[in-house]
């Protein structure tokens, strides 16, 4: 009898351990994977080697461009992109995507620019809805506060190029 309380007690305390592990967010990379509409972005994370870093402690604020903003591009520039040969202006393109900290809607509203991770500046403008971007062009955010474990995600309708 007291191993049969024992052993249910054991499994209660297992199965309680791997749902709540299972109910965790997933980091950055993996919510941006699993939504299946950031295929190119994740593709150019691999190229740049910003994957661990994305998946690392944080926290950060990605204004992540969908597959349909790079589609926007130029014909040959993603692919120009993913070449090794072209790493360093893959990795300065992705850096102005990701703000460090976590940056809500309800943050972004207040700010007029923010510093990224590569080291620009981005503008932010509230004027008929939230934009994003530097002189070269200004993105819509689309989506608002995707949190993850490791920052929080707003979705873009355009990539943001460096000056």
């Amino acid at each position: 009898m007291l191993v049969r309380r024992f052993t249910a007690a054991l499994t209660a305390a297992f199965m309680l351990f791997v749902g709540t592990a299972s109910l965790q967010a997933a980091d950055i990379v993996e919510t941006a994977v699993g939504a299946g509409s950031f295929k190119t972005l994740a593709a150019a994370l691999g190229a740049a080697g910003l994957v661990d870093t994305l998946k690392g402690e944080g926290p950060f604020t990605v204004f992540a461009p969908t597959d349909e903003a790079f589609a926007k591009l130029p014909a040959g520039t993603v692919e120009s992109l993913l070449k090794p040969e072209n790493k360093e202006k893959l990795k300065a393109v992705l850096l102005i995507h990701v703000v460090p900290g976590t940056v809500l809607a309800a943050d972004v509203v207040k700010l007029t620019e923010a510093k990224t991770a590569g080291g620009a500046k981005v503008k932010i403008s509230t004027d008929k809805g939230v934009k994003v971007g530097t002189s070269k062009g200004m993105s819509n955010v689309t989506k608002t506060d995707i949190k993850t474990s490791n920052g929080v995600i707003h979705v873009i309708d355009a990539v943001i190029l460096p000056e």
